[in-house]
């Protein structure tokens, strides 16, 4: 990757919370372009904030990403880039393989605690919970073929309560993937250690 002009595509499922954090935070930076939201969910309401920005919105079904088809529309698009933000569909293999090391994904657990398929949402907090766990926070990491698999590339860790509950504890998680997030897609963009 260059110094210039890298093109990111952002996957969601959802509320679209985390990819409005990163759409804010490269707005205005010349060098990086959210260029297209890709998103299995015709409820989500990610689709609805970027339609609203004018940013190109892929509205797909699970049949249609695993036709080759679908890998042909992202390397038409040619990202830098992938980044899966509340995402909840298993990346298909070929898309991985033509993509290696461009796919990132945010976790909301310390990893490779509370990963895998079933562990997202307020099911990975509950069972942090239930376990009397001491610390939680998120993982940042490569995509494999496996969930929630791939390398490591950040962690940021908060201390947990005896009061606290799924939710409260989701919203911290939530607040410190916004803030630290784009921060290190940026650094993966510009080729920096981390």
């Amino acid at each position: 990757m260059n110094n210039t002009n890298k093109k990111v595509i952002i996957f969601a499922s959802g509320s679209g919370s985390n990819a409005l954090k990163i759409f804010e935070y490269f707005n205005n930076n010349q060098n990086v372009i959210i260029d297209s939201i890709y998103c299995n969910n015709p409820r989500a309401n990610v689709i609805n904030i970027f339609q609203k920005l004018n940013i190109k919105t892929v509205l797909f079904n699970k049949k249609e990403f695993y036709e080759s088809t679908f890998l042909e529309t992202i390397r038409n698009t040619n990202p830098d880039l992938i980044v899966l933000a509340g995402f909840l569909l298993k990346i298909p293999e070929k898309i991985v393989s033509a993509f290696e090391n461009r796919i990132i994904n945010i976790h909301p657990s310390l990893l490779p605690k509370y990963g895998g398929k079933g562990m997202y949402g307020l099911n990975i907090h509950k069972e942090v919970i239930l376990n009397k766990e001491k610390l939680s926070g998120f993982t940042i990491h490569y995509v494999n073929q496996e969930y929630d698999k791939g390398a490591v590339i950040f962690q940021k860790k908060i201390k947990i309560n005896e009061k606290e509950t799924p939710e409260s504890l989701s919203s911290k998680v939530l607040k410190l993937e916004h803030e630290n997030y784009p921060l290190i897609i940026e650094k993966i963009l510009n080729n920096e250690g981390l």
